[in-house]
């Protein structure tokens, strides 16, 4: 085997970590086990396996889904270091399992235990397998050379026996000389130390009386095969019975020996202890499906569960699936440490045990702060609503870490009966979308499956999904719309908006933006619409003298965009149009954030005008009209409808006071002459609607030099 070169200089943070874990596992490896190498060619040697086994765990983690081949070759090279035996498995997973999970690249460690778990369970894999083929080769050598000295000893009989007794004596397998009527004529002290009887005592048991009864039928089959000459030798695992009645898993190989006549003489069998490999084994798998810190099942093995719950579910009471979410679980880490968050998650954990005690119920910790819970009905089960409740009163009762008292609550989204033909994975969709719909509704906060909902959010989000590829398609465009002074009716602007052409089911501004506000697209995509409306504007003025402003819309995660003064910035360089002739309207709401006030101010500073747009002319609008540099504020489209259904003095001084606080007013969504009549004499300037024009592409907008009413 080749050994890498000593790398040489001086190492990175995550290479010194390597290097340090190399060679603590070398130390403690050459502790345990004697090994062919010496101390530096070990150092070199785990080094490379570790280097190895790092590159397994980030594939995995990154979702390339790794053959498992590569990390169980790994545990093959260990073995074939020297044959390490078991103990050396146990020193390299206890050095490995705790070392990999304190390595910076391997940080957050959430995110890693579950690939890290992985690859050691594929490292032991492949461990366990070449060991068991090195056993079964020195069983099978071991064979050959019992064989070879019982024929032998038909010529030299005291010769082949004085080897025999040195093979057997020493032997570190079990082995028993088993007569052709399967009675034990004899057996050495490995067998004896596995079984809890002396070598004397197994010789008066027949083989079959040792065995477990549920594999009695399996090995008499096997030895009548040997005797009848139809196999050679026969290999399986067994149960033998032990002396103080607990039960022994072993590896067995049974050979048949024939005499000068080719009449049986003897069966040898060879026993190895596979007790410690199995439990082994089986630790490993448990972990592979149980969270770390809570002990309780994952999400693996909660949705094989669901599958089979689904399945047997009582067809009138059927199942419940809770998906939990533990409110201002951030907030602990970012406050505590992520420590004393996951010992919160292991006290969220008991509690959940506790309020479940009386039902048949599976607890599942999903990934960071999330628990899932499947319950399967009876006539006592609690409704949704009690259950809930009763948790969040056993979670409001703080707990103590640290002498601090914690006190939480938990969103929880609940599917009640969902169909038998479901798939777990349909199912955990549901729980997550009611999730969503329950956390938006605040902290402690329940909702329960609706497959109306369901539907129509699933409709939004395959329209969200769609929007990249039709921006790309040419589908969305610009459009614009006149903003007319009342008074004169002369054309004092144009605002710009998205228009999404799908045919049969086109989407105006608001349709494009809801969608694209989920998904992010509406950064890049804001950006472009301000260039292209930017871009025209200033062809117009230079084609027809146009001088009347530019209005553009944004969202509210485009007023708190970080990069939003940039883009302005960068849009009104690249097309030439003055800061004085643009107006971005941000919504009031957005205004909340100092994000977005600081866009807001800095854009003011630069010329850019600025509108208050859903303007509600409520005390809390009016605030944010007086306190900023706000050049204008346009009422929302609902007050219009209220005007319309008598409010008329109401809003008429609220008018007053708005343009006290910001200086000019303007209306949205004015349908009829009366409704901007009305609106002229309470003081509006200029106005927005289908009165004076639904949007246009730009091509079909009129000539804004020619406009008239």
């Amino acid at each position: 085997m080749s050994i890498p070169s000593q790398r040489q200089g001086a190492t990175s943070p995550p290479e010194r970590g390597r290097e340090l874990l190399a060679r603590k596992w070398s130390y403690l490896l050459s502790g345990a086990v004697v090994v062919a190498l010496g101390r530096d060619e070990l150092d070199r040697e785990m080094r490379v396996r570790l280097d190895d086994l790092c590159a397994a765990v980030h594939a995995e983690a990154s979702g390339q889904s790794p053959s498992p081949q590569r990390a169980e070759r790994i545990g093959e090279q260990l073995v074939s270091l020297g044959y390490l035996t078991e103990d050396g498995l146990r020193v390299t997973l206890d050095v490995l399992g705790k070392g990999l999970l304190g390595l910076a690249e391997f940080q957050p460690v959430e995110r890693h235990a579950q690939p890290i778990v992985a690859v050691l369970g594929a490292l032991s894999t492949g461990f366990l397998a070449a060991s068991r083929r090195a056993v079964f080769e020195q069983q099978e050598s071991m064979q050959l050379s019992l064989l070879k000295a019982v024929r032998d000893a038909q010529w030299h009989l005291k010769e082949s026996e004085a080897r025999f007794e040195e093979v057997v004596t020493s032997s570190s397998s079990g082995i028993l000389v088993v007569d052709p009527a399967g009675q034990i004529v004899r057996a050495n002290a490995a067998i004896g130390d596995i079984l809890g009887y002396t070598t004397e005592e197994l010789a008066g048991f027949a083989l079959l009386e040792l065995v477990h009864p549920a594999s009695v039928r399996v090995l008499g089959e096997a030895m009548l095969a040997l005797l009848e000459n139809r196999q050679e030798r026969v290999r399986q695992p067994q149960r033998l019975l032990r002396k103080d009645g607990d039960v022994a898993r072993i590896s067995m190989t049974v050979s048949l020996l024939r005499g000068a006549d080719d009449q049986p003489v003897h069966f040898v069998a060879v026993v190895e202890d596979g007790t410690e490999l199995m439990l082994l084994q089986s630790e490993l798998h448990r972990q592979a499906l149980h969270d770390v810190s809570t002990g309780l099942p994952n999400r693996q093995y909660f949705t094989t569960h669901l599958e089979s719950a689904l399945r047997r579910a009582d067809p009138v009471r059927g199942i419940s699936v809770f998906h939990l979410d533990v409110d201002a679980f951030g907030v602990v880490c970012n406050s505590l440490g992520r420590p004393t968050g996951e010992r919160l998650l292991v006290h969220v954990s008991r509690r959940l045990k506790a309020v479940l005690a009386r039902e048949k119920a599976m607890i599942a910790r999903f990934d960071g702060d999330q628990f899932a819970v499947l319950v399967e009905n009876t006539a006592t089960t609690p409704d949704v609503a009690s259950t809930v409740a009763e948790l969040n009163r056993e979670l409001a009762e703080p707990v103590y870490f640290d002498d601090r008292g914690l006190a939480v609550s938990v969103s929880v989204g609940v599917v009640r009966r969902p169909p038998p033909d479901w798939e777990p994975e349909d199912v955990m969709r549901a729980a997550e979308q009611a999730l969503r719909r329950a956390k938006a509704g605040g902290r402690g906060q329940w909702a329960l499956f609706d497959e109306g909902q369901d539907a129509a959010e699933r409709r939004a989000d395959a329209l969200a999904v769609a929007m990249p590829g039709a921006w790309e398609h040419g589908e969305i465009d610009v459009r614009y719309r006149p903003v007319v002074g009342l008074a004169d009716r002369a054309l004092v602007g144009v605002a710009a908006s998205l228009h999404w052409d799908r045919g049969d089911d086109s989407l105006d501004h608001a349709g494009c933006a809801e969608p694209a506000e989920r998904t992010g697209l509406i950064l890049p995509l804001g950006e472009w619409q301000l260039a292209t409306a930017c871009g025209q504007v200033r062809w117009w003025g230079q084609s027809a003298g146009f001088t009347a402003s530019l209005h553009v819309d944004l969202t509210r995660n485009q007023s708190r965009d970080g990069d939003l003064v940039r883009r302005v910035r960068r849009v009104l360089d690249d097309t030439g149009l003055p800061a004085s002739r643009l107006v971005v309207g941000m919504p009031v709401a957005a205004l909340a954030e100092s994000e977005a006030v600081d866009n807001l101010t800095v854009l003011a500073e630069l010329g850019v005008g600025t509108s208050l747009v859903d303007f509600g002319l409520g005390p809390d609008d009016l605030a944010v009209a007086a306190e900023l540099p706000i050049g204008s504020v346009r009422v929302a489209r609902r007050l219009v409808e209220r005007q319309s259904r008598g409010d008329a003095d109401y809003l008429a001084e609220l008018v007053r006071l708005a343009r006290q606080a910001a200086g000019e007013v303007l209306v949205d969504g004015l349908e009829t002459r009366a409704q901007a009549d009305w609106w002229r004499a309470a003081g509006v300037a200029a106005g927005l609607g289908s009165f004076f024009g639904d949007p246009l592409p730009a091509g079909a907008f009129p000539d804004p030099i020619e406009w008239y009413d």
